[in-house]
């Protein structure tokens, strides 16, 4: 059965009225981030997120990927009753102007995954404020890949941490892992590229970068192959959470 009709793909109202249903099923506010070209971008938080550590997750940067906001709101609909016992941080979609118009730019036709770094940007600005003040354990960055061939993951996380990221990705069933040597310029070994540093060469800092510089212990950039299904992509995004979470609830009791 599918997990949405295939016309709000690209409906921003479609999405965030779930988003509003569930924010009021939970007992929490669906806030506003920015308000971009008359058009407000939003993001919630679980009540006990500010106290402790907490799960961040994230979607909708390039709009051309819908199936990572889709999935991310599946996500949280079957896991109500670990969003009211947990600790958590959602920005639903950062970039609704390209959701709806079906494009990687945002508003200005810019890359905003590329800007993540700068402070006078409408939504990175915001954004910064939140995070900087929240102590995050670890990090989802939910996105898609057109010249992806099953599903991959970048890991960037502090020298000598756990590899997690072969298990996460075990735990996807909808769309095997992309079995490429080189993604995206960098090496991968069964659809993991992992990092313990920077990247040097790209124009701006994304996401998963500012997240990383800021303290976070672990990001994870999550990419499925925008060729495949809506479905089994939305059913993959939602399989590598349960797996992210999955994972470093192990290694945190391994740890203990």
């Amino acid at each position: 059965m599918s997990l949405l009709p295939l016309h709000a793909a690209h409906s921003y109202r479609v999405l965030i009225q779930r988003w509003r249903a569930l924010a009021r099923r939970l007992g929490v506010k669906l806030k506003t981030l920015a308000v971009v070209d008359g058009v407000s971008v939003f993001w919630l938080e679980t009540k006990n997120s500010f106290a402790v550590e907490a799960i961040y997750l994230s979607s909708g940067v390039h709009g051309d990927e819908p199936a990572a906001a889709w999935g991310l709101l599946v996500w949280a609909e079957e896991n109500e009753d670990r969003l009211r016992a947990g600790n958590f941080v959602f920005f639903p979609c950062l970039n609704p102007h390209g959701l709806m118009l079906n494009t990687r730019a945002d508003y200005q036709g810019q890359d905003l995954n590329r800007r993540f770094h700068l402070q006078e940007d409408v939504v990175c600005g915001p954004w910064q404020k939140i995070v900087t003040c929240r102590r995050l354990k670890v990090a989802i960055c939910l996105h898609e890949d057109y010249d992806g061939q099953g599903c991959y993951v970048y890991e960037l996380g502090r020298r000598g941490a756990p590899k997690l990221a072969p298990d996460m990705l075990a735990g996807v069933s909808a769309i095997p892992p992309d079995g490429r040597k080189r993604i995206d310029e960098s090496r991968a070994q069964g659809g993991v590229i992992r990092r313990s540093r920077v990247p040097k060469h790209l124009p701006g800092l994304p996401e998963a970068v500012v997240l990383h510089e800021l303290g976070c212990g672990l990001t994870l950039t999550f990419e499925t192959p925008s060729e495949f299904g809506l479905d089994l992509r939305v059913r993959a995004q939602v399989e590598f959470v349960n797996a992210v979470l999955s994972a470093t609830e192990i290694a945190g009791n391994t740890a203990a």
